[in-house]
């Protein structure tokens, strides 16, 4: 067998349908759009046009708005970081923060921070570095022994006078 001899094997590769190349081809004069009107023409949107008559879409109230800038962090339940523990991903020994959490692959990215929750139950004295925790997921881990020390990101542009955040 010699590189030149390879083929495809039979029915796997399928002939791409030349259309509009003349009415005896089949898919001549229309190309498969069927005949006239807005749908034959190209570059033509009618999604939510009903003829003139004001659509729906613009006929239904509107409320709220999506804040541009919120934040989106990546969350963690203390149940699952008890289950990572169980399993030697992590060291509890050690500061559990953003990146020991993304090198153990307990979270995808870091997003803009990470959120601790206090989904499940916790056994394990730990130490954990976070953007954001809820009152009961602090609750439950000082109720192992460990403490959550929250990061406070530093709003960005020239600062208007107090640097420090408070806690």
């Amino acid at each position: 067998m010699k590189l030149n001899e390879l083929k495809p094997t039979k029915g796997s590769v399928k002939n791409r349908t030349r259309i509009g190349r003349g009415i005896g081809s089949g898919k001549g004069k229309t190309s498969g759009r069927g005949t006239k009107g807005a749908k034959a023409r190209s570059g033509v949107s009618i999604n939510g046009f009903e003829g003139g008559q004001m659509p729906l879409y613009r006929r239904m109230p509107k409320s709220g708005f999506t804040n541009i800038f919120a934040k989106k962090y990546a969350t963690i339940n203390i149940g699952r970081l008890q289950e990572v523990i169980d399993g030697k991903m992590i060291d509890a020994k050690k500061t559990i923060d953003e990146d020991t959490l993304v090198k153990a692959k307990v979270i995808n990215r870091k997003k803009d921070g990470i959120r601790l929750l206090g989904n499940g139950e916790l056994k394990t004295k730990v130490d954990i570095k976070v953007n954001g925790a809820s009152k009961s997921a602090i609750k439950a881990v000082e109720k192992a022994g460990g403490k959550v020390e929250l990061i406070v990101a530093r709003p960005k542009g020239p600062s208007k006078g107090k640097t420090a955040v408070k806690v």
